[in-house]
């Protein structure tokens, strides 16, 4: 029963853990590819053309294709979640 315990206490350290490196790759995908098509004044300008979350995902897979880049999912739900936490803030 210990043992169980002592593992139940560890679920929220390794989840907080994850959500770190996932906000870590997302940061560092959109610094290195992103960004050398256009810089973040897209993505706080006026007349965004990104409205939700699900159209962010959208557009992040849009530019991931265009790019001929080979991100697995985690990739793009890094690089949404990064976006959506620092610029959007859809729920």
């Amino acid at each position: 029963m210990n043992r169980l315990i002592k593992t139940a206490a560890l679920v929220p350290l390794l989840a907080a853990t994850q959500a770190l490196q996932a906000a870590d790759t997302g940061k560092a995908l959109v610094e290195i590819n992103c960004t050398s098509c256009h810089s973040d004044a897209v993505y706080t300008r006026e007349n965004r053309r990104i409205t939700t979350l699900e159209g962010l995902k959208n557009q992040v897979k849009r530019c991931e294709l265009s790019l001929g880049l080979k991100w697995f999912d985690d990739d793009v739900n890094a690089v949404t979640s990064y976006l959506n936490t620092n610029y959007y803030h859809f729920k």
